[in-house]
């Protein structure tokens, strides 16, 4: 992983995504310097910090997304694609979002992403309200002079 070269993130997006997780997986950066995967890959081939970081990221988000990432292996999407899908992409949605991508442009896709991470949140929203409205706090005195406390609630 020494020898990773610019050009290669470049040309070879797949294959070094998966080298760079095989690598992270081993803690093959850390050498006594470096903080991270992310630090090492910057420092090694002159990356930004922060595309560093992205890489590592979405090389972590593959590991567990086989579907995407043997369609990236395959050349039907690109990394910029892999890249928006991997910030919302479980295995239960990860079939659908394959079709979405190789229907689309990275733009359509990265559209897509948002929506979706915006649905998500008014989704949440919806369930810490409902949740928040059926809280409860009843007390009473029962029939011995006991103080009973009854609750429900996160």
């Amino acid at each position: 992983m020494t020898e990773i070269h610019l050009a290669a993130l470049e040309t070879q997006p797949a294959a070094v995504v998966t080298v760079i997780r095989q690598f992270d997986e081993r803690a093959g950066w850390y050498d006594g310097g470096c903080l991270s995967c992310a630090h090492w890959l910057s420092w090694r081939t002159g990356l930004d910090p922060g595309a560093a970081r992205e890489k590592v990221r979405v090389a972590r988000a593959l590991a567990r997304l086989p579907l995407i990432s043997a369609a990236m292996q395959r050349g039907e999407l690109s990394y910029s694609k892999v890249r928006a899908l991997s910030r919302i992409a479980t295995p239960e949605n990860e079939s659908r979002l394959v079709g979405v991508a190789r229907g689309g442009t990275t733009a359509h896709v990265e559209r897509v992403v948002r929506a979706w991470r915006r649905a998500d949140r008014l989704e949440e929203a919806r369930e810490t309200a409902r949740r928040h409205q059926q809280r409860s706090l009843h007390t009473w005195v029962d029939e011995d002079g006991m103080l009973v406390i009854r609750g429900r609630g996160q």
